[in-house]
């Protein structure tokens, strides 16, 4: 049995969703409908945070699927359906943003720099206005998520809403497991120094993007 016949037998048993696809391929709807509920809103809701635009990225998401969906008959498990299905998305984001242009980042930057500088810190859990200052924290992430650079982001993205380690995350990007572990350690230098003035509170709201090394 060849190597690729090898690897597309061990991903059919370790895989559940390369199972679905394999029914998509022979045209189950009913499967292909089931990896859209599995993947939809994950899906979106990375590249909400990678574009920046909830109408914007909502059309991505349904465009990944419908890529996915003209693609069924010649598909053969070469990864992790995940792993398939980001990189589609990858590829789909990065064009889409360099004809879009990168010109909100400027704005995101100045609107993370300007609620540091007014010192707006989150209050302790207990007071009336925690949960109003949860969502400013959860906003100035977004926001400290949006200086990065489209790559750092991406990888930030997978690894922290996807849990995808530096193999898999290569996988995507199409990088070497060395070049994804200098990204995401420059991604986090970079959000540390943006959300510093909360990390200095001793909250840790954001830590979950800044603090990991794995």
């Amino acid at each position: 049995m060849a190597a690729g016949e090898i690897l597309e037998k061990h991903l059919e048993a370790s895989d559940p969703d390369v199972r679905l696809m394999l029914r998509v391929r022979d045209d189950d709807a009913g499967a292909f409908e089931e990896l859209v509920g599995r993947y939809q809103d994950r899906l979106l809701g990375v590249l909400v945070h990678l574009i920046g635009r909830v109408e914007e990225a909502e059309d991505l998401t349904q465009e990944v699927f419908l890529r996915v969906y003209r693609a069924r008959k010649g598909y053969r498990p070469r990864a992790k359906f995940s792993t398939w299905l980001f990189t589609i998305a990858n590829h789909l984001a990065s064009n889409h943003l360099r004809g879009r242009g990168r010109r909100g980042t400027a704005r995101a930057r100045g609107l993370a720099e300007s609620r540091a500088a007014e010192g707006r810190m989150p209050a302790s859990d207990g007071s009336p206005s925690a949960p109003m200052r949860r969502g400013e924290l959860s906003e100035v992430v977004r926001e400290a998520l949006a200086t990065l650079a489209e790559d750092q982001r991406m990888a930030v993205l997978l690894n922290k809403f996807e849990g995808m380690g530096y193999a898999e995350i290569a996988g995507v990007m199409d990088r070497s497991e060395a070049a994804i572990k200098s990204l995401l350690a420059r991604a986090r230098a970079n959000l540390r120094e943006q959300l510093e003035p909360y990390l200095r509170t001793g909250r840790r709201g954001a830590g979950p993007f800044v603090m990991s090394d794995e």
